[in-house]
């Protein structure tokens, strides 16, 4: 667990480091998710931090606040995001770092195997941090793309890249759609050059190529086709095209070509 979370801490500050020296007004720049300002992107992951932390903390507690949630299901994201629209930027990266802080300090503590009572199923401690990393690599990758700059890729990747071999049922469940029965073998080259394998080696159905491409494409910042990701196989092509790494209702990303223009590095 301390691993898990020096490397979620670690993405934290690097998410921090781009936002930390904007302007107020840079804050309300639009991001390409779900019409988010950067803003609303810290927002979204200061009030998941924060119900994790009363996740981890008072199983009552969370209890009752999705009791709250349900009745109030239509609106409470819109709340949410009032909320911090509400902050100025100074104050809202403070409430973030607390929240991330004193998550992480908990986190720390618990069983990897313990578990945590989240929005869908309960998750064990050692899933809910990496649900967290991949949250926050992604809500970081909007901000890059609204600041028009690119990340430097890390081996943190693996952790998101996990997430996205682990929900291919998911990706197909979530569409009312049967999950194949053909294994995926998914071959990844990491930033620091190392190989990354998910599942059979003889597997019929494969995926290859870099890992920040696989994570970019299931987490649905990036369209495949703007990817150098090589696919074999009729049920690694279709899953590759629907996969999705996040809750929520099914969604399908950006359209093809939309982020070809060139960056400058953060």
């Amino acid at each position: 667990m301390e691993s898990l979370c020096r490397d979620l801490r670690e993405e934290h500050e690097s998410l921090d480091r781009m936002v930390a020296p904007l302007t107020e007004t840079d804050w309300d720049k639009a991001t390409p998710f779900a019409d988010w300002t950067i803003r609303d992107e810290i927002t979204h992951l200061t009030y998941f931090d924060g119900a994790g932390l009363l996740s981890a903390t008072d199983t009552a507690g969370f209890a009752k606040h999705i009791e709250e949630l349900i009745k109030n299901f239509n609106h409470f994201e819109d709340d949410y995001l009032q909320a911090g629209r509400s902050l100025s930027s100074s104050a809202l990266l403070s409430r973030w770092r607390e929240d991330r802080e004193a998550l992480l300090q908990v986190l720390m503590t618990l069983n990897p195997k313990q578990r945590l009572p989240w929005y869908g199923p309960p998750m064990s401690a050692r899933s809910f941090v990496t649900a967290r990393m991949m949250e926050t690599w992604a809500h970081g990758q909007d901000v890059a793309d609204a600041l028009e700059v690119e990340r430097i890729a890390t081996d943190r990747l693996r952790h998101v890249a996990h997430i996205g071999v682990t929900t291919f049922g998911w990706s197909y469940a979530n569409r009312g759609m049967n999950i194949p029965d053909s294994p995926v073998r998914v071959e990844l080259t990491s930033p620091g050059g190392d190989n990354w394998n998910w599942g059979p080696e003889d597997a019929e159905n494969t995926v290859h190529g870099r890992a920040l491409d696989f994570c970019l494409v299931v987490t649905q910042r990036r369209h495949v086709e703007d990817m150098d990701l090589v696919t074999t196989g009729n049920v690694a092509q279709e899953w590759i095209k629907l996969a999705q790494a996040f809750a929520g209702p099914p969604e399908m990303g950006p359209a093809p070509g939309r982020f070809r223009k060139k960056r400058r590095i953060a």
